[in-house]
């Protein structure tokens, strides 16, 4: 599976930002896709994360709310829909996708993916 994100950039803080997250490759409705974030000096940390196959979801406590993700299996693209962000939300972002293999919370929490994306920036000031 390869993986392409885009949709970064620098938005002011309360604003809006969506990331898409598009796979090629294999077949893409069997797979969990997550997005994750990481900062300089700091632990990656699983956002959010999807399961194509029946829809289920997992959020981070520090962005329930005000991220939403989303699949487009037709499309084979995940997006990550962000609002309200804050500038703690800044971050490089990169999408990793796997076969299901465990519950999208346990996939998210540990982030036992085999192929990830490249990484999109997401500033957001202040």
């Amino acid at each position: 599976v390869q993986l392409v994100e885009s949709g970064g950039g620098l938005v002011q803080a309360g604003g809006s930002l969506r990331l898409s997250c598009a796979a090629s490759g294999e077949t893409f409705e069997d797979h969990d896709i997550g997005w994750f974030r990481q900062v300089p000096g700091k632990e990656r940390e699983g956002v959010s994360c999807i399961s194509t196959h029946d829809g289920s979801t997992y959020y981070a406590d520090s962005v329930k709310g005000r991220f939403t993700i989303s699949s487009d299996n037709a499309k084979k693209v995940v997006y990550l829909q962000m609002n309200t962000l804050k500038p703690e939300d800044t971050a490089v972002y990169r999408c990793a996708a796997d076969l299901s293999m465990f519950t999208i919370a346990t996939q998210c929490l540990t982030g036992r993916f085999g192929f990830w994306g490249q990484g999109t920036q997401v500033t957001v000031s202040s």
